[in-house]
């Protein structure tokens, strides 16, 4: 049971900064004894951030990876167009936020400076009912943000502030992870918004948009997730709202790049190789099984998104059996509906004042615009030559029974919002629709897996892990994998990797005994 807040509240500075949420200790080896070995199943953000991680400390890692390239969601495959170029695709946009700091830790590994990476330019949110609204460019600490984002948005005006529930408002800035969840957990966040008491416009614009992008409908999405995810993001994120983006696709500057470095630190890296059965083997070991010889090791990583997890242990009675409390939470994982990404070569640009990026609010189907043509070098290149442009549009929660329809219908919702695009010519396109993301419903906190302690000798990374601070998205993935190999890491002796965050509690958060 939570312990109930005490009656002072402290407030926290004006100034943020990051926060060390798990230190190096000094006084522990960085390297592993001679010997030590682990397998890492799933070559996503997860599974690099781990594999990485051990390597470098001389863990001998075997790491498995289903697909026939790395990268899980944010993977990239080469594509040939009609006309014969050659291109990288993705699963879609996204957007490297300047507080993912264990990510970006990562990616030094392969780019010291993050050269790669370049500021977006922006994160406004469009509509076919209200002018458009832009949430960079606001001050990173509360109340600061919050004043300003009043004080200049269109959507937010004096009935808003004069009339909304302001008991339930100032949730907003008490995040705290124990009194949040217990509160609001088991609540849907459509019922939180709607109970906050703003305008509709303001409820579209501000706060919908924002929830659907973690892949679910306001009402199917904690309201204890959402306030978790405002906090991390825009009240208690040190770096303010912006975020950047990579100027070449994926597959150029991240993936071949950790193909190479993992091959330097002596990783077998196996794609096109999936986890087929996990069982105990003797000496408490586990036994990986593959399509062509088994793998049998002490440590292992399991970093798969979450319905592989599912279904690799229905697959695997005997490892259910000896680790009965992570077989239970890995069969009751919830995934979101599908998400579809549309990538569209045109056969003419798109208006000039069109955003790079931009969120979508209120459309039954579209939740994303990208014009890829002013986002990378390599589209960037293809429009110059040929006049064209290139656009992305993708569904978080795809409600299309399939990907052609899910095109069809965001085609149209753009049309609507961006009317030059009503006529435009098609040259090629290139569509996904895939059901592989979590999802956070009411009532979910404490059924998830943790990085470590379910089960011995196994680890679990990934996304919708439950990480014992609080993280989102990408940097859940890499803080999971790197909480993984820590524990690994711990087993044999050795010191942890540190891992920094943001401020772990709201501005009005109450001080806890």
């Amino acid at each position: 049971m939570p312990a109930p807040p005490s009656r002072t509240a402290r407030a926290a500075p004006l100034r943020m900064r990051p926060r060390t949420l798990v230190p190096a200790d000094p006084r522990l080896p960085r390297t592993v004894p001679a010997g030590t070995e682990a397998v890492v199943v799933g070559g996503g953000i997860a599974g690099i951030s781990a594999a990485v991680v051990l390597a470098e400390r001389g863990v001998a890692v075997t790491l498995l990876e289903a697909a026939p390239t790395l990268g899980g969601r944010l993977g990239a495959w080469p594509h040939t167009l009609p006309d014969g170029t050659e291109q990288v695709v993705e699963h879609g946009f996204h957007a490297f936020f300047r507080h993912y700091y264990t990510w970006r830790d990562v990616l030094r590994r392969i780019d010291p400076e993050l050269g790669f990476l370049r500021p977006v330019g922006g994160y406004p949110v469009v509509s076919r009912t209200w002018p458009p609204e832009d949430l960079t460019g606001l001050p990173a600490a509360p109340p600061l943000n919050l004043l300003a984002l009043f004080a200049r948005s269109p959507s937010l005006g004096l009935r808003d502030l004069l009339g909304s529930n302001t008991a339930l408002a100032t949730q907003l800035l008490a995040y705290d992870r124990v009194a949040t969840t217990a509160r609001f957990d088991d609540m849907p966040a459509a019922e939180f918004l709607a109970g906050l008491g703003m305008s509709d416009r303001a409820q579209a614009m501000l706060f919908e948009a924002f929830a659907r992008s973690f892949f679910a409908q306001p009402g199917s999405l904690s309201a204890g997730e959402l306030i978790a995810m405002f906090h991390y993001y825009f009240l208690g994120n040190p770096e303010g709202i912006g975020f950047d983006a990579p100027d070449t696709d994926y597959l150029t500057c991240i993936w071949a790049p950790f193909a190479v470095y993992l091959d330097k630190h002596g990783v077998q890296v196996r794609t096109g190789a999936p986890a087929r059965m996990l069982s105990p083997a003797d000496g408490h070991r586990w036994r990986v099984d593959t399509e062509t010889e088994p793998l049998t090791t002490r440590h292992v990583v399991l970093a798969t998104e979450p319905g592989g997890l599912r279904d690799l242990f229905a697959a695997s009675p005997q490892a259910a059996d000896a680790a009965p409390r992570l077989a239970a939470k890995a069969a009751g994982l919830a995934v979101a509906p599908p998400f579809a990404v549309t990538r569209l070569w045109l056969d003419r640009d798109v208006a000039p004042e069109r955003p790079t990026f931009s969120a979508v609010s209120r459309e039954p189907t579209l939740d994303s615009v990208t014009v890829y043509s002013r986002l990378e070098r390599p589209s960037a290149q293809w429009a110059a030559r040929t006049g064209g442009s290139i656009v992305e549009l993708h569904s978080y929660a795809c409600t299309a029974p399939d990907a052609s329809t899910a095109t069809a219908r965001m085609r149209a919702e753009l049309a609507a919002l961006w009317p030059e695009t009503a006529d435009v010519g098609v040259l090629h396109l290139q569509e996904r629709m895939e059901a592989t993301a979590p999802t956070f419903p009411p009532g979910g906190a404490g059924s998830r897996p943790a990085p470590a302690g379910e089960a011995r000798g196994l680890r679990v990374a990934g996304d919708y892990v439950e990480t014992p601070f609080l993280t989102g998205l990408m940097e859940r993935a890499a803080a999971s994998g790197v909480l993984a190999a820590n524990d690994v890491l711990a087993e044999v002796g050795a010191g942890s990797e540190p891992i920094r965050g943001v401020p772990q509690r709201g501005l009005l958060a109450a001080r806890r005994r």
